[in-house]
Parts: C-alpha cells; structure tokens; sequence
C-alpha cells in the first residue's frame, strides 16, 4: 500500500433526476423522508445541529456544517474510527436535477468503510428515487 495514512480517499455519486431541486431537497432534509431511503434521524437542515443516522448495525453521529438551500447541504459523517464528509450538490438541468453526492475522508487503512459506502451509496440513491417518485 502507498502513501501515508494520512491520506484519504473519496466516494462520489452523481445522477441526473426528473425533478427539480426543490423536491430532491425535501428528501434531503425532511426526517421521515431521509429515514425512508437512508437511515432513521433526526436531522434539521441548521449548521450547527447535531444528529444521528441509526440502523440495525450502528450509529453515524453527525453534525450539520453548511447549507444552502436547494443547492448544498454538507454534514459530518462519523461511525467508529472514519472521520468524513458528506456533501450534497443539486444543479438544475433541463430534465430535472443533477444529484451529487460526495463523502470525502476515508484514510487508506479504512478499506472496509470505503468498500462498504462505494456498495451503500448507489443503492441509497436507488432508494431515494423511489421516494422522490411517490412524493408530490
């Protein structure tokens, strides 16, 4: 293995939606909708909060760090010994919605977080369009 541990890596996941920021943004932010396709929380879209995902393997304990609204929302991302980021990214498109999604920190001897969100990521993401599509 190269590099030092200090040196992290980072997951991004990106699709192009039918909707518009406005709704994909209520699935980011809207509790019961984000406990719908992610995990339970208790989250509120205010820098500073602080807030849990729970499933049946853990906790994620995170803090709000920016938002804006339909637009950009990050958080921490902290589940044992992994210290990261997560950033949302919603850019409109003639179609809808561009969604990005990047988790930034996972040191080079963490592959089992790395391993474990590059599977986990996309199959939110395939979640979260099944939400988006029953919501009005």
């Amino acid at each position: 293995m190269t590099g030092a541990a200090t040196d992290t890596r980072t997951i991004i996941v990106e699709r192009d939606l039918p909707h518009p920021p406005e709704k994909i943004w209520r699935a980011l932010t809207q509790s019961h909708l984000i406990s719908e396709w992610l995990m339970e929380t208790d989250f509120q879209p205010e820098p500073g909060h602080r807030f849990n995902f729970s499933a049946d393997w853990g906790e994620v304990a995170c803090k709000v760090r920016a938002v804006k609204e339909h637009k950009t929302l990050e958080y921490s991302w902290d589940a044992g010994d992994l210290r990261s980021v997560v950033t949302w990214t919603l850019t409109p498109t003639d179609q809808g919605t561009r969604l990005r999604m990047e988790q930034a920190g996972f040191r080079m001897d963490q592959p089992n977080y790395y391993g474990g969100a590059k599977i986990g990521w996309p199959r939110f993401f395939d979640k979260m369009e099944q939400v988006l599509a029953k919501l009005q």
